[in-house]
């Protein structure tokens, strides 16, 4: 990975993670001073709830994201310590999925004009869940690039032996 790629990517997990705390910020400010800009109809307080927790799973994704870059540069992602950063962003998603259909699920109601808006909101979480799903097939291939790594350090240091 070059230089560029990585402080490009870094510069925009910057953004990404500042901008999401700072929404988070505003959005428990806004819960916990009572001083809702909204009607104050019921679904806001859960719907508001429900975002704290699905941008908090951007952020695990993000840190992990940036770990993972880390030991890129340093030479050491394929170790058994990558996968606990690769679980840890499968998790997140799945978590991010089951936020996104609660958050379907709560607007749904309001949705009986016009279903197709659900249906879509659905889809969405799907795509999310199938992301879910390439990261757990790209975590399958990083195991069997970690056994390689291993199994040619075994076979180096034989190959030693034997010279």
């Amino acid at each position: 990975m070059g230089k560029l790629t990585v402080r490009a990517l870094r510069a925009v997990l910057v953004v990404v993670l500042t901008g999401t705390v700072l929404v988070q910020a505003l959005m428990v400010w806004t819960l916990v001073s009572g001083n809702d800009p909204e009607d104050g109809s019921l679904p806001l307080t859960p719907l508001r709830l429900i975002t704290i927790l699905g941008i908090g799973t951007i952020q695990v994704i993000g840190v992990c994201v940036w770990r993972l870059v880390t030991m890129v540069r340093r030479g050491t992602v394929f170790s058994d310590a990558a996968f606990r950063y690769v679980d840890l962003i499968i998790g997140a998603m799945v978590a991010a999925a089951l936020v996104w259909f609660a958050v379907t699920a709560i607007n749904a109601p309001g949705q009986r004009d016009d279903p197709g808006v659900t249906v879509i909101m659905g889809g969405i979480g799907l795509a999310i869940l199938g992301g879910a799903l390439i990261v757990l097939l790209l975590r399958m291939l990083l195991a069997q690039a970690v056994a390689r790594d291993a199994e040619a350090t075994q076979l180096r240091s034989e190959l030693d032996e034997v010279i």
